[in-house]
This record gives C-alpha cells, structure tokens and sequence, in this order.
C-alpha cells in the first residue's frame, strides 16, 4: 500500500471530446485557483517542468485538435509529470455521448474540428476512437451528458476543491435502471428489491426526497437491514481506499423509475458517510434531469 503525499501538489490534464465542455472545466479549476493553461501542446510540458515547481496546482488543457496530441504523447507526459517530487500527475477526462453531442454542436453551429464539410457525427466518432484509451486511463471522469454548465462546476469543484490529495471525495448518486447505469461510476447497487412507493398513490408524484416516502419505503423490514449494511461495507473499504492512494469513489444506487427508493437510500447512505466524517456529494440524475426540463 502506498500513503499519498499530502506535499505534493497536483498537476492536472484536463482532455475529452470536442463539446464535453473541457474549457468550462478548466475555468472552474482556474477559479478554484489552479493555474490553469488551455490548449496547451504537448512538446512543451518539458520545458514546464524544468521551471520551478509552482506554489499552487496546475491544470493544462490538452486539445485532441493541436498537431503534437496522440495518446502516447499524452501518456509520455503523465510520465514526465510523475518524474518530478513533488507532483502528483492526474487525467481528467470529460465525457459525453454521442446524441448529447450532436445536440450541442446543432444548437451552435459550430463545425466540428475533426469533421469535414458537415459530417459532424463522422468527426466526433472519430475523435471518440482517438480517445478511447485515454478516457480508459483516467484517473477522474466526469460525463457531462446530462449536465448543464452549473452542474459540471459543482462536480469540479466536488473533485477538486481540497489541494490535499490525502483526502478521499465520495459521490454518491441515484438513477432509473430504465435509462440505464450511470457512466463512470465505481459501485452500484440495485434497490428494487425494497417496497416500491410508486404503488401508493398518495405517494406516487413524491420523491425519496420526502419523509412520508423515506417511512414508506421502511416498513420493508429489508430496508433498514440493506441501509445498515451498505454503510457499514462501505464505511469498511473507504480507509483501504484511501489509504490505496485513491482520491475519489463514485457510488450509484438504481430503481426502477430513479424517483423513490434509489433517492432515499442515496439520501441515507451520503448522510451515514457524512456523519462519519468523509466528503461527500449527493446527486440524483432522474430528478435533475426533470428540474432541467421545468426550467
């Protein structure tokens, strides 16, 4: 086991597909106060690093487009990065699915970098293979696919906020099996197990946000035995995670409509983590996605 070095500051890459909102991400990180560098070509990363190390972190903005990008660049500068004491190298990867992307490059206008004349969708396929392997090794990945601008500042902020990489951040998310498992997520646990409010009628237009859904799902004796048991199991593997070198852990719990049971245990586990003194994050994607529609 390896114990982080919380000297150490982090020096971020910050990559993903033309759309995914990388120049958002690395404004939030800017604001966070990184120094932070967009489209920063590869071949000079080594005549950054022969500088002094800076007193803040660093994030760079590597853009698939520039001529020097290829995942073996890529992976040669993790490489320099990890070199130098007192660094500690990390690869954001912003993700998105096609549709999404498709959508905004539609609702913008704008050409697609790898595409030629309008064959938008041939050019994000194309640099989605390019990317593959990176968004496979990154050490955080955040899919934006269902988040709006706000949204991805709040999940920087939520990974990078703490410059003491010793600290653990965990997400804990909730979601319907219907539009299927949440990206990029470590764990996930099935609810629909457990007494289903949606069958209450009284119940039926309430969330797992509310107590009289929260009671309902309880009188399912199971309930309160799978609550005491997932926080304790997890409660369990977080100091090994930790102690791993691992920086964050994402959670997701799922049900059938992503409205009740998922939300309330989501509700319970984040709030059992955060009694016990861990960071943590709560989110529920169904419920957020119908916030966006209202608006």
């Amino acid at each position: 086991m390896t114990t982080p070095n919380i000297d150490a500051r982090r020096l971020v890459l910050v990559t993903g597909p033309s759309g995914a909102g990388r120049s958002s991400a690395i404004r939030a990180l800017e604001d966070l106060g990184y120094e932070a560098i967009d489209n920063m070509p590869l071949r000079l990363i080594p005549a950054l690093l022969e500088n002094p190390i800076p007193d803040k972190p660093v994030a760079l903005g590597i853009d698939p487009r520039n001529r020097d990008f290829s995942v073996s660049s890529v992976m040669d500068s993790l490489g320099l990065i990890s070199a130098v004491p007192g660094l500690v190298p990390e690869l954001l990867y912003l993700d998105c699915n096609t549709d999404v992307l498709l959508k905004r490059f539609s609702e913008t206008r704008r050409r697609h970098p790898l595409a030629e004349a309008d064959q938008v969708e041939a050019g994000i396929q194309r640099e989605l293979a390019l990317l593959d392997p990176l968004k496979s090794g990154a050490d955080i990945l955040i899919d934006t696919s269902d988040l709006n601008v706000h949204q991805l500042r709040a999940e920087v902020e939520h990974w990078f906020s703490k410059g003491d990489h010793s600290h653990l951040a965990v997400s804990v998310q909730s979601f319907s099996y219907k539009r299927g498992l949440p990206r990029s997520v470590d764990m996930v646990f099935d609810c629909r197990f457990l007494k289903n409010p949606f069958w209450e009628p009284s119940l039926r237009a309430h969330t797992g946000l509310d107590a009289r859904v929260r009671d309902h799902i309880w009188t399912d004796q199971r309930a309160a035995e799978f609550e005491a048991k997932l926080s304790e199991m997890m409660l369990w593997l977080l100091p090994a995670y930790l102690a791993e070198g691992k920086s964050h852990l994402s959670v997701a719990l799922g049900c059938t409509g992503g409205q009740h049971r998922s939300v309330a245990m989501a509700e319970t586990l984040g709030a059992a983590l955060a009694e016990a003194g861990w960071q943590v994050s709560i989110r529920h994607r169904e419920l957020d996605r119908h916030k966006r529609k209202e608006v």
